[in-house]
């Protein structure tokens, strides 16, 4: 007689959270190497381009004619393009280490504070797991900084998994 066969686990849609550090992507392949088989497909990677520091570029203007700060438009334009080419960038960067991986993979690029846009991407996709790296910093730069994946850990909706490039793991979930 043969025995029942194993239930199988339920696949999990997962999201992980993208940006210019090499942690970001330490954790995109750590995700790969330790979960693909409980990925729903596709898996969602985001990517979050931050508002656009207009106060700086209008505080260089400062001494204008008649005090009025003038931000030149190709300034901005100029800004803008380069922040997509980044963000474009990262997402090409993803696809690519996705692909390696044979994982199928669906990209954003949202604009805002990247920690509030992950946030709200992940309850608006109804992810059951967000994955985020870690930069590791001090008590002091998180104190100035901010920490994404400490907002996220305790904003998400869903669990929230943090990985550190020296290979150790965090997990925080209010559920």
């Amino acid at each position: 007689m043969a025995s029942p066969a194993a239930p199988q686990p339920k696949l999990q849609k997962v999201m992980v959270a993208v940006d210019e550090s090499e942690c970001s992507h330490h954790a995109l392949e750590w995700a790969l190497r330790n979960l693909a088989a409980s990925i729903a497909p596709p898996l969602l990677v985001i990517t979050v381009q931050p508002l656009l520091p207009l106060g700086y570029v209008s505080a260089a203007s400062f001494g204008s004619p008649l005090g009025i700060p003038v931000v030149a438009p190709e300034l901005i334009k100029s800004m803008q393009e380069q922040q997509q080419q980044l963000s474009q960038a990262l997402i090409d960067k993803a696809n690519q280490i996705c692909a390696q991986h044979g994982v199928a993979v669906e990209t954003m690029i949202k604009t805002g504070d990247p920690k509030e846009m992950i946030c709200e991407a992940a309850e608006e996709s109804r992810v059951d797991l967000l994955i985020v790296g870690s930069h590791s910093r001090g008590p002091v730069q998180r104190l100035f900084l901010g920490s994404v994946s400490n907002y996220c850990m305790h904003h998400c909706k869903c669990p929230v998994l943090v990985v550190k490039k020296q290979g150790r793991i965090g997990w925080y979930s209010d559920n």
